[in-house]
């Protein structure tokens, strides 16, 4: 049966979402997340979802029935480590629903299930939310995959671009991790009978900015870096990891062949190289059958007109789009501040952004 889109009810389930905290990895709180999202589907839809078992944590899979025609693709995981609610629980202030993973993206999940739960006809929806996106979703990429082709057209709920405009293109992204062996030596003793890992990694990090090639959209971005025991030891490890992120054909290739050939001056000293681009660009060419339905959706319902953009940030909806599935992200939250204290969520914007995508639903 349909119902009629509440905030108040939304904000009482993002509540709930917000305050089962879900950091990525942390198995036993992704149990409980999982949990509380499928009390809130099974609560609105009439239906209890399937929790998947997945590597790093269970996925929660929904069908309306029937042949399915469109997925609805989100994550319950966050970046944010356990405790983080306790000093930062979940809190509407000033028209602002604030509170850990709230942006990015559980009123997402929140306004997906209550647009579904609007329509009178709910065949052919499925609804995957999964455990690991914000780690390169590795168990669920499959899973994922499988759906959308099994679906043909995928809404991604992540959070909208600046002012709410949907997101019609991404880049490829991947992290490279930069594992320096060097040898430990006494710093004041014999330095001279060590094999610096610190100095290596330094050189090396010198060495990837340059593989960035901003007229063709690459970025390369060192992002977080350790080394060394004691202040007086010559560090015998060292670790770099890198950010890339892709728009054009064929960066993915030269960089991974810049990455695999790097080398350092430091005698003696190893580099090895892991990681890479995991998540490949989704063009623009990915949204073009979707982006009109979405305009013409909002125009028919008497909603806020509806703007498209290209993002550098990647999403389960590169791998979507990378089997030729029709996809269109940033369908959810209207806020900003992901991955900061500073997320919010704009809560006047949160019925009408529903609305959106029930509308979107019904047209296809």
């Amino acid at each position: 049966m349909a119902r009629v889109i509440d905030l108040q009810a939304m904000l009482a389930d993002l509540e709930l979402l917000v305050n089962t905290e879900s950091p990525s990895h942390d198995v036993p709180r992704l149990v409980q997340s999982a949990g509380a999202v499928a009390q809130v589907i099974e609560r609105l839809l009439g239906s209890a979802p399937t929790i998947i078992d997945g590597a790093v944590g269970p996925h929660v899979l929904w069908s309306g029935g029937g042949a399915p025609r469109v997925l609805i693709l989100g994550h319950h995981d966050t970046v944010f480590p356990a405790g983080t609610c306790a000093a930062r629980p979940f809190t509407v202030v000033d028209g602002r629903a604030q509170g850990p993973g709230v942006f990015d993206m559980k009123a997402g999940i929140v306004q997906a299930v209550h647009a579904v739960a609007s329509l009178a006809d709910r065949r052919g929806v499925e609804i995957l939310i999964t455990s690991d996106e914000e780690v390169g979703s590795g168990s669920s990429r499959a899973l994922i995959e499988e759906r959308a082709l099994a679906c043909g057209r995928v809404l991604v709920l992540e959070p909208s671009a600046d002012g709410g405009a949907l997101k019609t293109a991404r880049k490829g992204t991947g992290t490279f991790e930069l594992v320096v062996h060097g040898r430990a030596a006494h710093a004041g003793l014999e330095p001279e009978k060590g094999v610096n890992a610190l100095v290596a990694a330094a050189e090396l990090v010198t060495k990837v900015i340059a593989f960035a090639d901003l007229a063709k959209a690459t970025t390369v971005t060192p992002t977080v870096a350790t080394a060394g025991t004691a202040d007086n030891v010559v560090p015998e490890l060292a670790r770099v990891l890198v950010d890339v992120r892709v728009e054009q054909p064929g960066e993915k290739e030269r960089l991974e062949a810049l990455f695999a050939a790097l080398t350092v001056s430091v005698p003696d000293a190893r580099v090895e190289v892991r990681g890479g681009l995991n998540r490949p660009p989704m063009p623009a060419s990915a949204s073009a059958e979707l982006f009109p339905i979405a305009v013409a959706a909002a125009a028919a319902a008497g909603l806020p007109p509806v703007a498209g953009v290209a993002v550098g940030g990647g999403s389960d909806g590169n791998f979507t789009a990378a089997r030729g599935v029709p996809t269109l992200d940033g369908l959810g939250a209207v806020g900003e501040g992901a991955h900061s204290d500073r997320e919010y969520v704009l809560v006047d914007a949160m019925v009408g952004r529903a609305e959106l995508v029930a509308a979107i639903i019904a047209r296809l």
